[in-house]
Order: C-alpha cells, then structure tokens, then sequence
C-alpha cells in the first residue's frame, strides 16, 4: 500500500501511571496490551491500550528534565501529548514537513519499525509523528511499540472506537490548515461548521480555545450511562456526555 495515512496512536501525559492507566481501563473497558522499556532513555514509563486498531497510550515523567514533564508543567496538566500517523515513508513526510519549517525533533527505529518525530513547538498543540513497520501495512499487523501479541488485548464490548480527537486554538481556522499541511488532509467542515481533518479511521475536529492543545477524544460505546457512571465511581468530573481524566474530556457517543 503507498500513499497512506492512518491515525495509528494517541498519547497521553500524566505525572503517574497510577491510577490513570486503571482508571482508563476500567471506566472504558480496555486492556492494557503493553509496556515498552525502551521509552526509559527519554525518562518515561509508559503503558499501551488498545482502542480496536488504534493504541492509547499514556507516558509518565520518572526523573526530573524529560519533555514529558516540561510539557505537564507548561500546560498546567492539560492537553494530549502526540498525534501518531502510521504511512507509507515516515522519512519522506518528514521531510515534506521540515520543507515547510518544521523541525524534526528525534527518529527512532527498532526494525522493523521506523518513526520520525516532529518539534511541538513547530507543530502547535502536540507532538507529530510518522511511522511504518516494514513488511505490516495491515492494521491488525505487527506493530513493536504496543508488543508482539496486542491484537488479543483488543475487546469491544464496553469501547468500541476512538472516533475523533478535539484541538483547540485562539485561530483553529490557521491550526487545522497547518496540520493538514503536515499530515497531507485537506480541510473540510464539519457538522457544527468547525474545521476538520478527515483520516480514514478518525478525525481531527479543530475549535476555539484560549491555546494551542490536544482537548479531548471522542470515543463510540455501547451504553454511555454505563461508561459515565464508571467514571463517576472513580471520582471523575462528568459534564453532559463526558468526564474529564488525564488531561482531556474523554467524550462519549452511541
């Protein structure tokens, strides 16, 4: 397959694993699937779960001076950390990126998986990062960073997809045009005349906020009153069809 692009994972920050990834796993119904040692050089601890194809992950900070918990301090503990798009060639689309000003901030490559992350501050809102795993486009393949067996993690009784991830910005207008430059998606307009970036597996819905973040994640259910009564068990704040944990509103939808 050439020329694609697939949201492939969300990641969270929090200041601890515990009892965020508990807390995820048991209001949504997940599994978690994995956790890689090989995020400790950048100081983090890091827990994988799948949502259907899509990983959602959340890093935690383990020593003073890592990105992660720069990022925490700066948002005050708000916002979503870093888009992941699996492609067809992450190198060429960092390039295209670096082409438009935007800096690469670190590759990583454990064959057969490559990835090419971009700068924050460049991106606005949120880390970019590009990836493939050489000889796997099928989004039930191998896939290294949420482990060799996460296919079985995955259930679909409580959660049933990640549907849509919120961005917010003074200008989501220029935030959205800029994104969609990065990842190669037009913009479109969605039901309530907000920007959108459309992917094949989600979308990317752009509104207005005081800055620059990754706000919230939409997910598809079986029974909200279901889901938001376990999130207020665990001490969430829920408003309307949602609660608020790990620094997003984590939206619910039939």
């Amino acid at each position: 397959m050439a020329g694609y692009m697939r949201l492939r994972q969300i990641c969270l920050v929090a200041p601890q694993l515990e009892p965020v990834i508990s807390d995820i796993a048991g209001i949504m119904g997940l599994n978690e699937c994995y956790r890689d040692g090989n995020v400790a050089k950048y100081g983090l601890v890091n827990a994988l779960l799948p949502v259907d194809t899509i990983l959602l992950e959340v890093v935690a900070p383990f020593q003073p001076g890592t990105a992660a918990g720069r990022f925490i301090d700066k948002n005050g503990g708000r916002g979503g950390y870093m888009a992941i798009f699996c492609c067809d060639d992450p190198d060429a689309w960092g390039k295209r990126a670096n082409d438009m000003g935007v800096r690469t901030a670190n590759v990583i490559t454990h064959a057969p998986y490559h990835g090419v992350q971009l700068h924050p501050r460049d991106c606005r809102a949120a880390f970019i990062e590009f990836n493939h795993t050489d000889g796997s486009d099928d989004v039930l393949g191998t896939y290294p960073p949420a482990g060799p067996d996460w296919q079985k993690s995955i259930r679909k009784d409580v959660t049933l997809a990640l549907t849509d991830v919120e961005m917010e910005s003074p200008d989501p207008e220029v935030l959205a045009a800029h994104w969609g430059k990065i990842i190669g998606v037009s913009v479109s307009t969605g039901a309530s005349g907000e920007p959108v970036l459309k992917l094949p597996n989600a979308s990317f819905r752009f509104v207005s906020g005081p800055a620059d973040l990754m706000s919230g994640l939409t997910f598809r259910v079986a029974n909200v009153a279901k889901v938001l009564d376990a999130a207020k068990a665990r001490g969430c704040k829920v408003v309307g069809d949602g609660f608020d944990l790990c620094g997003v509103r984590f939206s619910l939808v039939a």
